[in-house]
């Protein structure tokens, strides 16, 4: 089986003929869309909206995995630096739903490519008043240059790995950014196993999903990129979230230390 890469390698299998024949009907459905894309109308409409739809949305993910979260959050008092403060960058933003986990007087860096989430993540930074912005940058996973080698001392990244270009490239920014000794927690959405249900339907669902919601690749084995990354350290688990017909599911979640 070839390396996961976060580019080919992430695409489906062919599956079956029923497969293909529901993922063409689930196309059919939504065409007005699948048109709008090749006018090349629909990118840009899309990202003007995803940050109002991500505000309304995001809450309601968020508190299926508030437990979760809670736990994986808990320990990162443990990788501040020798200053005792903890610089913090988060991959993805969005509207900032995972400010309310980070601790008091926590310095932080927000990076995100799509500038129309600047109002709702300053929202939220208001109602987290015990966190610092030292600095708000649009850029994406795979260009931090505004970022200076082991500039942080953790990078948080969450269901954001599944809508990059290049998870390799995303994580060779992450061991770059990171001091040596510092933490990249995550928590993504991935493939669910070959034979099951739920991987028929990711299989259905894969290419229009992927065009309504910005990119994001339903059938990454992401774990495999972590696993093959040069962390010293990797604290991975497999989790199942309540998700109802919705095919983002399993999970993986976790932190991996340089």
């Amino acid at each position: 089986m070839p390396p996961a890469t976060g580019r080919p390698s992430s695409e489906p299998p062919a599956g079956t003929a029923l497969a293909s024949f529901l993922r063409r009907c689930v196309q059919l459905l939504l065409s007005p869309i699948h048109v709008l894309a090749c006018l090349g109308l629909w990118d840009s409409f899309y990202k003007k909206v995803l940050p109002y739809v991500t505000a309304k949305v995001a809450p309601i993910c968020n508190h299926k995995v508030y437990k979760q979260k809670q736990k994986l959050f808990s320990n990162l008092r443990e990788f501040a630096g020798p200053s005792g403060q903890l610089t913090l960058l988060e991959i993805g933003t969005g509207t900032g739903t995972n400010f309310q986990f980070y601790p008091p007087g926590c310095r932080l860096t927000c990076a995100d490519p799509n500038p129309d989430f600047r109002k709702f993540l300053l929202k939220s930074l208001s109602e987290n008043q015990h966190l610092k912005l030292e600095h708000l940058v649009v850029a994406s996973g795979e260009d931090l240059h505004q970022i200076p080698d082991g500039g942080v001392d953790v990078v948080v990244c969450t269901l954001v790995l599944c809508s990059v270009t290049n998870i390799e490239k995303v994580l060779t920014e992450v061991l770059r950014v990171l001091r040596l000794g510092g933490a990249f927690y995550f928590l993504e959405h991935v493939a669910a196993d070959h034979s099951s249900w739920k991987y028929f339907w990711q299989q259905i669902c894969y290419p229009t999903w992927k065009l309504v919601f910005d990119g994001c690749c339903l059938t990454r084995e992401i774990w495999k990129n972590l696993e093959q990354a040069n962390f010293s350290e990797l604290k991975l688990q497999h989790i199942s979230v309540a998700l109802p017909w919705t095919p983002i599911q399993p999970h993986i979640i976790g932190y991996a230390v340089k």
